[in-house]
Parts: C-alpha cells; structure tokens; sequence
C-alpha cells in the first residue's frame, strides 16, 4: 500500500463522517500525528483508541509515512480510510479481510462489493466467533459433564485432576465444560502422548493469560461505553483479536521451529 498524493484523496469516501470531511479539506496541510487523528476520528468513533489505530496500521489497512525518528505521520486520505474501516466494523460488522477487500476496490477505482442484505447478515459475534471457531479448533455449541469429557479427550479422572490442578481445564459454574474446554483437554492428552506433561504446559497457560490481558486492555473501553451497539462490538473485537493472536502464536512456532539448525 502506498500513501495516495492529494489528488487523490476522495478515492475513499465516508459519508457522515464530519471529522474525515475535515481532514479532507485540510489535504493540503501537513500531515497528522497519531494523536491528531484520534481527534478527527472520535467525534464519529468516541470508542476508538491509539491502540486500535496502531492495530489498523499492523493489520495493513493503513500504512501511515514515517518521520526519520520514527514518528507516524497520517495524511487525510489514510484518516479517510481509518474512519471507513472504523464505520464498516461498527454499522455492519464486517470483518477485516472484508473490508481490505472494499479499499482494494475503491483504490482500484471500483465501486466496493454491495453490503449485504440485513437478514442476510451475521450478527456482531457470529463472524468473529466463526473465525475464532475455525483457528482454535474448538467444538462450539456443546456442553458435557465430566464423565462425557474424558471419553471426548480420551483420558483419564487422574489425568483430569492433574490438567484442573494447573488450571489447563475449568469447569463452568454449573459444573459442566464448553467446547473450548474439550478442545484443550483433547490438545492437552495429545501432548502427553509425546511425554508432555501438564507441569511443561504451564508457559502456555501463561502466555495465554498475557494475551487475553492484552486483549481485555484493547476492548475495555469499548465494553465501558453506554451505547449497546458499541459494547456489542467490543465482544466481536475481542474475538478478532483473539483469532489473530491464534494464527501469530501458530506462525511464530512454525518460523521459530524452521530457524533451529538442520531444519
């Protein structure tokens, strides 16, 4: 991606964005900090922060200029597209990939795909619970006891008790396990079939924990907000961010696995 010149900055347009239409006039003027572009952007988007900028920016759906010292500098075409990704999250749920595919569009000079129908549209968790389903592994939908939870994982009561001892494995407050909980049971008994023990798991568990920490620090805003359809967007958020520190985790192990001598 490239940073479009002036002429071109209406290639993507907002409609009813008043802080974008303001960058927009301003597209002569000098470029804008990180800081001065939350401004713009939370006149429309009150629930919008400089980490989920930055995340926007990691994401490759803005590619601000970089000052010598490093510093971020966004033009109003790269505020526009910011606030276009901001407005298609928030009004209709669409998933990043999705919306990379209408800028491509627009930067191609194309209309984008048509936005579907209502009825036909998946509510704020379902499209980010489908990819968090699919990345993980887990079994949605599904609630066992105890006994229906060994046989599912293959294991053992001791060996349950031993993964609940260092916290691999809940159970919810009714006593039964979710289809996240199987999942991790399943993964947990294949491990011990290579000779890893739970005790080996616990840097996983950690790291996991790190995560979701960092996960709960992007959302929390959002989740403190009063309009519904906000806190609503908080909960699919979290779940993108979930799917995606899934995929990191998975490519971060496979590089660091091809970069030991001999592979």
């Amino acid at each position: 991606m490239t940073v479009h010149p002036p002429s071109s900055v209406e290639a993507v347009v907002v409609p009813g964005s008043r802080r974008a239409a303001e960058a927009r006039r301003r597209r002569g003027d000098e470029l804008l900090s990180i800081g001065a572009v939350l401004t713009f952007l939370r006149d429309d988007f009150p629930e919008v922060t400089i980490s989920k900028i930055r995340f926007l920016e990691a994401e490759g759906l803005v590619e601000p200029q970089r000052t010598p010292s490093g510093y971020r500098k966004f033009s109003s075409s790269d505020v526009e597209r910011l606030a276009y990704v901001l407005r298609m999250q928030r009004d209709h749920y669409l998933p990043l990939r999705v919306i990379r595919e209408h800028l491509d569009a627009m930067e191609r000079g194309e209309a984008p795909p048509a936005l579907p129908a209502p009825e036909a549209r998946p509510g704020p968790l379902e499209e980010a619970d489908r990819e968090l389903v699919a990345a993980s592994g887990a079994v949605p939908g599904v609630r066992l006891g105890r006994a229906e939870l060994l046989a599912a994982a293959e294991a053992g009561e001791p060996e349950l008790t031993e993964w609940e001892s260092y916290g691999l494995v809940a159970p919810g407050t009714d006593g039964g396990f979710d289809g996240e909980a199987l999942q991790v049971a399943r993964l947990v008994a294949e491990l011990g079939r290579y000779g890893l023990e739970p005790r080996h798991l616990r840097a996983m568990k950690a790291a996991a924990d790190r995560e979701v920490a960092l996960v709960e620090q992007v959302v929390a805003p959002l989740r403190r907000h009063r309009n519904p359809q906000t806190r609503a967007h908080a909960e699919a958020t979290a779940r993108e961010l979930a799917t995606l520190s899934v995929r990191l985790h998975a490519a971060m192990v496979q590089a660091g696995l091809k970069a030991r001598p001999g592979q």
